[in-house]
């Protein structure tokens, strides 16, 4: 299941900011276990090492972050979202136990049982501390789909439910098939094709990014790779190996803006 994520650094230096303020809040006016009775100047002193210790724990799981991520990029998945929350709360209780030990327990040969901080402390504070930090991912997640989403275009189709919505990048070629268009775009890796019932001509109007080759065919210059010729016929090989031929009425306009578009 598809899950709304954000890569960008600045989003998650902003989560492991606001993790540290808040793990820090948390626990001035909480106060769990011994938390009490220190001394105004003893909490200023040793809290903020916690909500340090949230923070830094965040940004440096960030690079198990994107491994994960470079697996299955551009996508983003609940069971990736779960794993990486999952390996952070433990990486960030077993450094917070240490910090309490060496820390704040320094001087003393009775400190609180692992189990015992689990139950009191950790897994009370993860209840409150961890959906803030799901929240946050997730809106950044959502705010990012949404920015994508604007940018993508509409081929639309003569009837009210008929179109198709794509990233223009994506889009390798139109066909004209009698009062139909065969829209052909990448999905990933994969090859798809749409069939959407509207006339090439007014594809052609709409979008000026997108050349005409042919009286069937409109092209997504950026997927060009390579002209062919077969018997003193001219084709623009595609992404896809899809060979599309190229009308002499179109051959100089296509070069140019081909040659100028690789100059570029």
């Amino acid at each position: 299941m598809a899950y709304p994520f954000d890569p960008k650094l600045k989003h998650h230096l902003l989560i492991g900011l606001g993790l540290a303020l808040w793990i820090f809040a948390f626990l001035y006016f909480t106060e769990p276990l011994d938390v009490s009775v220190f001394s105004q100047s003893e909490k200023l002193l040793y809290l903020p090492g916690y909500g340090l210790i949230g923070g830094v724990c965040y940004l440096v799981f960030l690079p198990f972050q994107y491994f994960l991520y470079k697996r299955t990029k551009p996508q983003w998945f609940l069971w990736q979202e779960a794993i990486f929350l999952l390996c952070f709360c433990v990486f960030a209780i077993t450094v917070s136990r240490i910090y309490y030990l060496t820390v704040i327990m320094a001087n003393d040969i009775n400190p609180y049982t692992l189990g015992y901080m689990l139950s009191s402390i950790y897994l009370p504070a993860l209840t409150t501390i961890l959906p803030i930090i799901i929240i946050a991912r997730y809106a950044f997640g959502k705010y990012k789909n949404k920015k994508l989403e604007a940018t993508k275009i509409e081929i639309k189709g003569e009837g009210q439910y008929e179109g198709l919505k794509l990233f223009q990048d994506d889009l390798i070629c139109i066909k004209s098939s009698d009062n139909y268009i065969e829209v052909f775009y990448q999905s990933g890796t994969l090859l798809k094709k749409t069939l959407i019932r509207n006339k090439l001509s007014k594809i052609d109007e709409e979008f000026e990014d997108i050349l005409r080759t042919h009286r069937s065919y409109l092209i997504n210059p950026l997927h060009f790779q390579q002209w062919k010729t077969e018997n003193g016929k001219r084709f623009a090989q595609m992404s896809h190996n899809i060979l599309l031929p190229v009308s002499k009425t179109y051959q100089d306009s296509i070069s140019t803006h081909i040659n100028s578009a690789t100059r570029g």
